[in-house]
């Protein structure tokens, strides 16, 4: 009996020893109380699904590949929405620490073609300036090309996230395209240079691996193209120096939660909203930019009571979600003007049939 009690004292002592020490490194490193266990527990994920689905996808075994095809794509949309939360700096105390952890996990989501400033910056301004900025203006340039415009739209229509693939694509060449890069040319040529052997690698390899990490891919911007549709109906702004237009809405907090709206993927089983991160709580993550995704659900019940049960005009019901997807994937392509005037966008959010935008992802920095 003594040797059971002292193995359970030292048992004890060994917990509350690492638990004093997880304590003291949540309190030097992590920005919010409570941080390490969750952002933990999501970069752990994002890296075992995304090197566990390659290993999977590597195998060359038809079932494996399949699932590792899925979990490739999810680990990258956590990437994507982990580095969302490094621009916000909700992770660590130390801003230089979430640059640089969201410069790593870029390369993860295929982003890294850009800088993680660039990034921030002008997903900084969309906060700040209540408008989607861009400075490659795609739909200009498909109006102008009838031919690429109907090829967009065809590929839009089979469900390829053409715009998507388009602007990151344009991603990887804005250095040699927009002379205001043109500082990053060899950054960028660098990159290339690494990302693209290793993609000829795994061809080399296999090209069955190589097609279901192109198919990931897909399904990844797919995802995140879906979320980012129908949260906001804000003006598109061409150019980050179009002061002009820039300060109409800049600042007004009204106006912010009026063209924002919430798109969880589900309200009655909240845990649902972790294939996303939380991104889904729009409305709660505009009205505290710097609430950590783990605490979003706590914020959205806060700010809106007894409107949680999903009944309010701002949160989209995930069936409608799925309507409008469905229903303007080839509208979204050019977009439709009336939808940032009046309350015409959240009426057809309700009924499903709203367009929404395109090309806005926070990925994409220009």
């Amino acid at each position: 009996m003594q040797i059971y009690m002292y193995n359970c004292n030292i048992g004890f002592g060994f917990v509350a020893s690492y638990k004093t020490m997880f304590t003291k490194i949540e309190k030097t490193c992590f920005r919010y109380k409570g941080g390490l266990f969750p952002s933990v527990s999501a970069l752990l994920y994002c890296h075992l699904s995304y090197l566990g689905g390659f290993a999977l996808i590597l195998s060359l075994h038809p079932v494996p590949m399949v699932i590792g095809t899925f979990a490739v794509a999810h680990g990258m949309v956590i990437a994507s929405y982990l580095i969302h939360e490094c621009g916000h700096n909700t992770l660590f105390k130390s801003a230089r620490h979430n640059a640089l952890l969201g410069s790593m996990l870029n390369w993860l989501t295929g982003g890294c073609y850009g800088t993680f400033a660039d990034l921030r910056e002008k997903h900084m301004r969309h906060h700040v300036d209540n408008a989607d900025v861009v400075e490659f203006d795609y739909r200009g340039y498909l109006a102008r090309h009838s031919i690429q415009r109907k090829f967009v739209k065809v590929l839009e229509w089979l469900y390829v996230p053409a715009i998507e693939l388009l602007m990151h694509g344009v991603l990887v060449f804005a250095p040699f395209l927009f002379e205001e890069r043109k500082d990053q040319r060899l950054r960028t040529a660098k990159v290339i240079l690494v990302r693209f052997s290793l993609l000829a690698v795994l061809f080399l390899y296999s090209p069955f691996a190589y097609l279901c990490y192109l198919i990931a891919y897909v399904i990844f911007l797919t995802i995140l193209r879906f979320m980012d549709a129908l949260q906001h109906n804000y003006d598109i702004i061409i150019g980050f120096d179009n002061d002009a237009e820039l300060v109409k809405y800049r600042g007004d907090r009204d106006y912010e939660q009026a063209h924002t709206f919430s798109n969880p993927v589900s309200i009655k089983y909240p845990w649902l909203n972790l294939i996303t991160l939380n991104f889904g709580y729009h409305n709660a993550h505009h009205s505290r930019p710097t609430t950590p995704w783990h605490e979003l659900p706590k914020l959205h019940r806060a700010l809106y009571g007894a409107q949680y049960e999903g009944r309010a005009p701002f949160i989209i019901p995930f069936r409608k979600q799925l309507a409008s997807f469905h229903k303007s994937r080839v509208a979204r392509v050019m977009g439709d003007g009336r939808e940032a005037q009046g309350n015409l966008f959240a009426r057809r959010l309700q009924d499903g049939s709203a367009v929404g935008a395109n090309g806005v992802s926070f990925l994409t920095p220009f």
